[in-house]
């Protein structure tokens, strides 16, 4: 299938700018994104997300929204089938109202931490009006599979061959990578499991301010660092049949741009 790397929120975040790294999947079913980034509602009324805006201080770009930048590929909105969350944190999901026809598919442990929220810290971090009109929720237990070394992992057959969901909780209770058969390589778009590359490499710089916020924010955070540890040693074998992005480093989002067919 054909991958697009699109960013769809530009973040001039604490110490660093970040990004909201989507993809977009043409497959023989139609189109299917791999989370949304902001949508138009946000950009129209930034108070939607709440107070987080004013940590991560998205620029909210109508031309970056998802739905936009599906338009100027040219391609309807209601060709988009599929949407495939990482989790349901405000900056990932903000697009969903745009493409109001689509089944969303997350896992069911997310699906009940963001609509059905049972603890303080959930009840703040989600925006129930991101998902107001009442979008057609597919949940998935990705339990039993392995993929790549990873003991939780489902494909989704229902949506196209060549995509899997891999259950990686810990920045939230049911946060998920996405792995994508490209074809010349895998896609595994790791969402927020980590923020920037230097977690990963050991070498690179990571910001001060996003490694705060990445702790502050976790659900779990013996998971976070965890998840840390089982990414880098996938990262480390540098196989260039696999591509590792995150979903808010702008230099990973530069590199997949560049090498994609």
């Amino acid at each position: 299938m054909k991958v697009h790397h699109l960013n769809c929120g530009t973040m001039d975040s604490p110490g660093a700018p970040t990004i909201c790294h989507v993809l977009l999947l043409e497959t023989d079913a139609g189109l299917v994104l791999v989370d949304t980034g902001f949508g138009l509602l946000d950009c129209a009324d930034p108070r939607r997300i709440g107070p987080s805006r004013r940590v991560i201080r998205p620029r909210f770009l109508v031309s970056e929204t998802a739905a936009k930048q599906v338009e100027a590929l040219g391609f309807a909105r209601s060709d988009v089938r599929h949407l495939i969350a990482t989790h349901f944190d405000v900056d990932h999901v903000g697009g969903l109202a745009d493409f109001p026809d689509a089944q969303v598919h997350v896992t069911a442990a997310e699906a009940f931490g963001a609509t059905r929220p049972p603890t303080r810290m959930e009840k703040f971090r989600f925006r129930p009006s991101q998902w107001a009109h009442g979008p057609h929720l597919v949940e998935h237990e990705p339990t039993g599979e392995k993929w790549r070394g990873f003991a939780a992992a489902k494909e989704l057959d229902s949506i196209a061959p060549g995509i899997v969901l891999v259950s990686l909780p810990g920045h939230t209770r049911g946060h998920a990578c996405v792995a994508v058969d490209a074809g010349h390589r895998w896609v595994l778009h790791c969402g927020d499991a980590f923020y920037y590359e230097g977690t990963l490499d050991g070498r690179s710089t990571v910001p001060w301010g996003l490694k705060y916020s990445e702790m502050l924010v976790a659900y779990d955070r013996k998971a976070v660092r965890d998840n840390h540890s089982r990414l880098a040693e996938l990262y480390a074998h540098r196989d260039p049949k696999l591509l590792v992005v995150s979903a808010h480093d702008p230099r990973l989002f530069a590199d997949a741009v560049a090498t994609s067919v």
